[in-house]
């Protein structure tokens, strides 16, 4: 599965790359700025990924707008939470092996 991960802390990246892997998923990790080609990197992610987790805390209102906007017209299951933490996406990602969903 590819999952689109909206937000959080940049120097965590590669260890919610790892974690992702580790589990037989790929995830492209965008910082929630959307100026310059913010934007398009947005769009690009809502159309590939499978599932898109948005965090609500480090992003702007207008980036979780427009997350939000891209994940539902592109059909796109979509998580939002305040915070996703590396423990937290661990969760989120072991729940989707186990159950094959995610409860958000």
């Amino acid at each position: 599965m590819h999952i689109g991960l909206i937000g959080g802390v940049e120097r965590t990246e590669p260890v919610y790359r790892a974690q992702a892997e580790a589990r037989g998923h790929s995830l492209q990790f965008h910082s929630g700025h959307v100026h310059g080609r913010g934007t398009a990197s947005l769009e690009q992610i809502a159309r590939t990924a499978d599932l898109v987790i948005v965090a609500t805390d480090v992003n702007s209102h207008g980036a979780v707008q427009l997350a939000r906007r891209l994940a539902r017209r592109e059909g796109v299951p979509m998580v939002l939470l305040r915070r996703c933490s590396p423990s937290r996406l661990a969760e989120i990602l072991d729940e989707l092996d186990r159950t094959g969903r995610i409860a958000s």
